[in-house]
C-alpha cells in the first residue's frame, strides 16, 4: 500500500503473492513422518478387469433412447393432451410391474445386472415404439389412412412385422454389447421378455388414453381388461422366442455376426406368434380363441421356462462338479448350491449362524453360480477373460466360506 496520497491507490491483488495461481495448494509445514508398519502386509487379490468393449455402445444407445423419448413425450402430449396421457401412463404400470415380477422370478437363478434389464424395459418403451410410430406415420403418408383389407393387413401384417423387428433389433444389441452377461437361452428368454414388457408398457399408454377419450371409464374398464388383465404376457411371449434364439447362438460361443442367422429365425418365430395372436382377434371371436388357443399358448410357455430353469439348474451342477473334482467344493455344496430347494435350505442354516450370516450365504450361493457360468464360457472359448474372473470368484468363495464357518 502507498502512502502518497496523490499516487492512484493500487487495487489488492486476488493471488496472494506466495502462490503461483489460485489453485495451487503450497505447503505451509513439514508434513509428519509416517510410522512404517510392524509386518509387511499380504497384498490385496485383485482380479482383472476385462476390457469394456460395450461400455460406449451402451452410451450411444441411452443418449439415443433419451431423444426418442422426449419425442414420444411431445407426440402423447399433442395427440391425446397431458390428463388422458397420465392416466393412461397410471394405468399402463400396473401390468408392468406384474411381468417385472415375474421375469424376475424367471431371473432369479442367476440374476442379470440391473442396468441391462433397465435397458431392455427402455428399448422396448422408447426405441422399439418410436420405430414402430415411425413407420406407420410414412406408412400413412404413402397409402394414406387405411380401413378394410388395409387395416386388417396392418394388424395381421405389418404390426407384427414391424414392432417384432424393432423389439428384436434391441434383444441382439443387449447380445452383441454385452456378451459376457448374456449366457444362455433363459438370459435369453428375460431379455426379450422385458423388451417385450416396456414395448407393451407405452402401447398400453396409448390404448387407456384413447378409451379414456372416447368412451370415459366404462371403455378405460374394458380396454384396461382386455389388455392389462387378460394379456399382459403377449408382446412378453413373442419377444422371448427372439430371446430364446440368441440364447442358444449364446450358448454355442457365437460372435455377434455368427449370430444374425439364429436372430433372423426366432424373429420369424416372434413373427408368427405375433400374427397368429393378432389374427385370433380380426378373424374370430375373440374369447372363444383366448380360451382355446391362447391360454393353452401361454401354458406352454410357462412349461418351457420351467423347462429352461431345469437345464440351467442342471448346467450348474455340471460344473461345479469341475470344481468339486479339483476339491474346491464338496459334493454337499454342489448338490445345495444346484438346487433351489438346496438355496432355500442354506439360507435357512445361515440364519442359525450367530449374528444372522444369510447375506454371506447369499453371496456364496450367487458366486457360486457365477463362477459356473464363467466355467461354461471358458469352456466356449468365447470369454478372454475368463480364467481371471475364475480366479478372482474363487477368492471371493474360500473368502466368504471362511468367514461363514468363523466362530
Amino acid at each position: 500500500m502507498t502512502l502518497d496520497p496523490g499516487a492512484a491507490p493500487q487495487r489488492p491483488s486476488l493471488t496472494p503473492p506466495e502462490f503461483p495461481s489460485a489453485f495451487a495448494q503450497p505447503h505451509y509445514a513439514a508434513p509428519a513422518a509416517i510410522t512404517p508398519p510392524v509386518t509387511s502386509p499380504a497384498p490385496v487379490p485383485v482380479a482383472a478387469e476385462a476390457p469394456r468393449r460395450g461400455s460406449t455402445a451402451t452410451i450411444w444407445v441411452v443418449g439415443v433412447l433419451v431423444l426418442v423419448l422426449v419425442g414420444l413425450i411431445g407426440y402423447f402430449l399433442n395427440a391425446l393432451g397431458p390428463g388422458a396421457s397420465l392416466v393412461g401412463m397410471i394405468l399402463a404400470v400396473v401390468p408392468l410391474v406384474g411381468v417385472w415380477f415375474a421375469v424376475r422370478l424367471v431371473d432369479r437363478w442367476e440374476p442379470e445386472p440391473r442396468g441391462l434389464l433397465l435397458l431392455a424395459v427402455g428399448w422396448g418403451a422408447i426405441a422399439a415404439v418410436g420405430i414402430a410410430l415411425g413407420v406407420d406415420w410414412v406408412l400413412t403418408l404413402l397409402f394414406g389412412v387405411r380401413s378394410g383389407v388395409g387395416e386388417v393387413l396392418q394388424t395381421v401384417v405389418q404390426a407384427p412385422v414391424v414392432e417384432e423387428f424393432a423389439k428384436g433389433l434391441g434383444v441382439f444389441l443387449i447380445f452383441a454389447i454385452a456378451r459376457r452377461s448374456f449366457d444362455g437361452p433363459v438370459d435369453g428368454v428375460v431379455y426379450g421378455a422385458l423388451v417385450g414388457a416396456g414395448f407393451a408398457f407405452t402401447e398400453n399408454i396409448q390404448y387407456f388414453a384413447v378409451s379414456f377419450i372416447e368412451g370415459g371409464a366404462v371403455e378405460t374398464s374394458t380396454t384396461f381388461f382386455l389388455r392389462g388383465i387378460l394379456s399382459p404376457f403377449a408382446h412378453v411371449m413373442f419377444t422371448s422366442v427372439t430371446g430364446f434364439a440368441l440364447g442358444l447362438a449364446a450358448r454355442r460361443g457365437l460372435t455377434a455376426g455368427q449370430a444374425v442367422g439364429p436372430w433372423l429365425v426366432g424373429l420369424a418365430g416372434a413373427i408368427a406368434l405375433h400374427a397368429f395372436w393378432n389374427g385370433s382377434a380380426a378373424f374370430g371371436n375373440f374369447f372363444v380363441l383366448y380360451l382355446t388357443l391362447q391360454v393353452p399358448l401361454f401354458v406352454g410357455f410357462i412349461l418351457g421356462i420351467v423347462a429352461l430353469r431345469r437345464e440351467e439348474a442342471r448346467l450348474t451342477r455340471r460344473r461345479l462338479g469341475d470344481y468339486a473334482a479339483a476339491g474346491w467344493f464338496t459334493p454337499q455344496e454342489v448338490d445345495m448350491l444346484a438346487t433351489s430347494a438346496g438355496r432355500k435350505s442354506a439360507m435357512a442354516w445361515a440364519a442359525t449362524l450367530r449374528g444372522d450370516r444369510r447375506p454371506m450365504m447369499r453371496s456364496f450361493i450367487s458366486d457360486a453360480t457365477a463362477l459356473a457360468a464363467t466355467r461354461q464360457r471358458a469352456l466356449t472359448g468365447r470369454d478372454p477373460q475368463a480364467a481371471a474372473q475364475e480366479h478372482h470368484l474363487l477368492e471371493r468363495i474360500v473368502s466368504t466360506r471362511a468367514a461363514m464357518f468363523a466362530p
